[in-house]
């Protein structure tokens, strides 16, 4: 994967994309969201990550990226979730749903556990 990392050191995270990056292998445009917290399946956690899943679908859809990555406007696009731990039960039905919201718009949604 060719990667073009956008990085920031605010606090608060939610309108920030990770990573964007061109799999070269699947010609897909990558949003990279990680997550290198613990699962603890409070509200505050979960309402952080569809904030964050809203703000890169937002991304994808509103033209933001054609703009400031033109090489990869028409390519389709995945949103890979990397996670220092495996999600908990709340979180994993909070990801299914994100996935069901995100298929209507033909965005993947692939979630990659590190450890």
């Amino acid at each position: 994967m060719d990667i073009e990392p956008e990085i920031s050191k605010s606090k608060n995270r939610t309108s920030v994309i990770d990573v964007i990056a061109h799999d070269l292998k699947t010609d897909e445009a990558v949003l990279v969201m990680n997550e290198p917290n613990e699962w603890d399946s409070s509200d505050e956690q979960l309402l952080s990550l569809q904030e964050r899943f809203n703000a890169y679908a937002s991304f994808l859809l509103d033209g933001e990226m054609a703009e400031t990555h033109p090489e990869l406007a028409g390519k389709a696009a995945r949103i890979e979730l990397g996670c220092a731990h495996m999600p908990d039960a709340r979180a994993l039905e909070l990801l299914g749903l994100i996935h069901d919201q995100l298929k209507f718009q033909e965005i993947k949604l692939q979630v990659v556990v590190r450890n």
